[in-house]
This record gives C-alpha cells, sequence and structure tokens, in this order.
C-alpha cells in the first residue's frame, strides 16, 4: 500500500535530509590523505547529535557504526575502521538520520586529494546519470523509467550499474 505524506511531513523529511547533506559538506573539509574512516564516522557522529538528530544506522540491525564508508572498489556499506585514506583514493560516504522520528538518507562520494583523470570521469558520469533519473521522476513515469535512464547513461560512457543492488 502506498503511504501519502502530508505536507507537515514532507518538511520533516526535509529537515531530516538537510541534516544529511549538511553533515556530508562537514564531513567533505576532513576528507584527506591520512584520516581513518572511524575518524570520519566520528565527526559525523558528533555533529548529527549537535545538530539534533540521531544516526540511523548506528545499532540498526547490529550496524556498529553511524557511516557507511567504501573506498574504491568497494561498492557500498562499507564498515569504518582503522584505514587511512590516501592520495587518489575515491571515498563513498553514505549517511542516514532521523530528526522529528523521520529519515533522510544520501550517499556522496568524493576524491581525496588528486585523483586520476578515470576517477574524475566516473565521478562526473554518476553525477550526470543521478540528473537524467531525477528528470526521469515524475508522475506518470515507473521506477524502471528511472533505473533504464540512469544505466543507459552509465553505458554510453564506458560504466555500468551495480544488478545485484538493484541499479
Amino acid at each position: 500500500m502506498i503511504y501519502y505524506k502530508t505536507e507537515e511531513e514532507i518538511e520533516l523529511i526535509k529537515e531530516s535530509s538537510l541534516l544529511v547533506g549538511k553533515t556530508l559538506a562537514e564531513l567533505a573539509k576532513s576528507i584527506k590523505p591520512g584520516i581513518t574512516t572511524l575518524q570520519l564516522d566520528k565527526i559525523a557522529h558528533d555533529f548529527i547529535r549537535d545538530n539534533g538528530g540521531v544516526p540511523a544506522f548506528l545499532n540498526y540491525e547490529g550496524f556498529p557504526n553511524t557511516l557507511c564508508v567504501s573506498v574504491n572498489a568497494q561498492v557500498v556499506h562499507g564498515i569504518p575502521g582503522n584505514n587511512e585514506l590516501k592520495e587518489g583514493d575515491l571515498v563513498s560516504v553514505d549517511c542516514g538520520v532521523v530528526k522529528n522520528e523521520f529519515y533522510g538518507d544520501s550517499a556522496y562520494s568524493f576524491g581525496v586529494g588528486e585523483v586520476s583523470a578515470e576517477v574524475e570521469k566516473l565521478m562526473r558520469v554518476t553525477k550526470e546519470s543521478l540528473y537524467k533519473g531525477i528528470e526521469k521522476a515524475v508522475s506518470g513515469m515507473r521506477i524502471g523509467d528511472i533505473s533504464a535512464a540512469v544505466q543507459e547513461h552509465a553505458e554510453k560512457n564506458g560504466f555500468s550499474v551495480v544488478r545485484e543492488l538493484v541499479g
């Protein structure tokens, strides 16, 4: 069953989502060679708490951290640890927040220091793919239309989607 949100609920979801965005922006200041993924997790945890939120991933089905941090070829859901980021790494940070009883959740990929031309291209094409999907996220379209737009753009540029995670 589809449950439609009220305007008030949508505003509360927006608050949670904005805190996710602000948390990712805060993390961006610290993403550089030498920082550990666990240090990033602590920064996020403290920032979320200081801004009236609760880390959504922490203790969810036993997950031990605030963030999912995946480096280079690791696709998603990496567990933060003592591994240090290195120059040229590509790090994906997934952050979830509960605020006012509503969830916000988003991920963003960051280049660490100077990255290769291939990593720059990957980051550009994935962002373009996101916008292609958003263009299709309108009334009358289906989830398949959104994912097809993302997949087509990725493949046209020499990349692919992760089929095991539904694109």
